[in-house]
């Protein structure tokens, strides 16, 4: 069984979904993380139902997040 941390290390540097708690989607690519699993993501997209906006660089907090899929 793969801990959660072994998958985030094999995902940095791909490009990385996220759902956050808000219902919005965050697609970047994954650049860093931490044992709590605050994420960095570059290039980042928000999706907002049909609404689509460039972040940029962000930090998102681990207990924020929902799920995380690896596009």
């Amino acid at each position: 069984m793969a801990l959660p941390l072994d998958v985030l290390q094999k995902s940095i540097n791909q490009r990385t979904i996220l759902l956050l708690k808000d219902g919005r989607i965050l697609e970047g690519k994954l650049s860093g993380y931490d044992e709590h699993m605050n994420l960095v993501l570059e290039d980042t997209e928000e999706r907002i139902e049909d609404t689509r906006k460039k972040l940029g660089t962000v930090i998102i907090r681990g207990s924020n997040i929902v799920s995380i899929s690896v596009a």
